[in-house]
This record gives structure tokens, sequence and C-alpha cells, in this order.
């Protein structure tokens, strides 16, 4: 079973903080990368795999999505979404990622957002929801770049040009990581880049776009602190279909 890092007080106290957790979709700084990722979700039926607060459920629903399924390990987040107002379109359920089970081309768009870097055995996963789309239908997630997990030691330093510096330590060492965010001990799942994009092709996927998220100059200007993103990437974004 996955570790339920988001029902700990400490950690769920400090994750209702976050600027995405207060402003939404609008609050997550990769968000319309992503969107642009996404199929017209008119008419789909949809499943949000770690579905935290909701929002990406409620902003399918209101562009005309048919149907929408969150699910999230958390009772404190689904508790969360379900306060946000009832939708009959919506239905909000307990999963852990690690032992899903979907049935067979019940979906048109699987989505998830900062999800899969909790999952142990992604390649699992991946065969779950390949079989559970429709076919042509749509896989689209974000998860953090292993590059930003790969340090054991988040600090950065200066180079002699007066340049930050990032340690990327052991990324070719994949397997659990603690980390200290929000809370003590948070694991994570390390894998390199090659070994989620081949766990997608021999799932049978096909990919159509790979992002390693870079916040524009209007997001920059407008929050000046998103330029600490152009010395590493933060987040990967993929695009695949059945």
């Amino acid at each position: 079973m996955a570790q339920n890092i988001y029902d700990r007080e400490d950690f769920f106290a400090g994750y209702s903080q976050l600027g995405r957790s207060v402003e939404g979709l609008d609050g997550a700084a990769e968000w319309p990368a992503l969107r642009a990722m996404l199929p017209d979700v008119s008419g789909l039926r949809v499943v949000d795999l770690g579905c935290g607060f909701g929002w990406f459920c409620r902003w399918a629903r209101a562009h005309g999505a048919a149907q929408v399924l969150g699910l999230d390990l958390s009772e404190k987040m689904l508790a969360r979404a379900r306060a946000a107002g009832p939708d009959t379109g919506i239905d909000y359920e307990t999963a852990d990622l690690d032992q899903l089970s979907l049935p067979e081309a019940s979906f048109d768009l699987v989505y998830s957002s900062l999800a899969l870097h909790y999952v142990e055995d992604v390649r699992r996963l991946f065969g779950t929801v390949h079989q559970a789309l429709s076919p042509g239908g749509h896989f689209v997630f974000s998860t953090e770049h292993p590059i930003f997990m790969a340090p054991t030691n988040p600090g950065w330093s200066i180079d002699a040009a007066g340049r930050k510096t990032w340690p990327v330590d052991q990324y070719l060492v994949e397997g659990p990581r603690s980390t200290d965010w929000l809370a003590n001990g948070v694991v994570k799942h390390h894998r390199t880049i090659g070994t989620t994009l081949n766990a997608l092709i021999r799932s049978g996927f096909t990919i159509d776009q790979v992002e390693e998220f870079r916040p524009t100059d209007a997001q920059i200007a407008a929050k000046p602190e998103l330029a600490e993103e152009l010395e590493r990437p933060m987040f990967l974004l993929v695009s695949a279909r059945r």
C-alpha cells in the first residue's frame, strides 16, 4: 500500500497553504502547459488519478466532460473535494494507485497531476490505465521531474561564474527516496525519464508529447520566484494515447 502522507495532520496543514491548494489550477504554474496537452474533454469519460481537492475534476465537468471519477488515497483530500459542492457528474472514491484496478475500456481520458512519483510500480499502473482506456483514448499526466527529485541534498550552491548549481545525486540509481517536504519522511519513487517513457511504450501507449516544464517569461514577470525553475526542470509532462 502506498504511503498516505496527505492524511497526516502536519503534512495536510502545510499542503493546504500552497498556492495550488488555495488558487486551484490557476495556482499551478505548469497548468497552462499541461492543459495544452489535453484533448477536448466535451463528452468524455474522465478519471483523475490522485485527484486531491478535485480541482481538475470540476474543470473537466465545467468543460463538458460527460462523467468524471476522482480517485485519491487521502480521505482528507476527498473530503475537501466533496465539500467544494455536489455535482451529479462527478464521483469521488478512495483508491491506492499501487493496487488500482479499473474496468476495461471505461474511460476516454485518464489524467494525473503530481501523483505518479508516489507510485512504486509504475509499469503495473500504466498497464491498468492502458486497458481502462477506450481505443484512441488519452493519458495525460505530470510528475516530479527525476532531476528535481534526484538530489538527496535539496540545497543549491554558487559556481565560479555566480550561477546556481543543483546537485544531481545518483540519478541512475532508481527506487524509493525519503525527503522532508512539508513533513519529515515523505517517500517518493525515483525513476529516470527513460524508465517512465519505456514503461509507457511497453504498456502499449503511443507517446504524443513530452515536456520538461519551463515557466514562460510572462509567468516569471508575474511571479519572479519562478525564475528559479530555469535552473533545473521541476515537472515532467507527458501525453500518450492508447
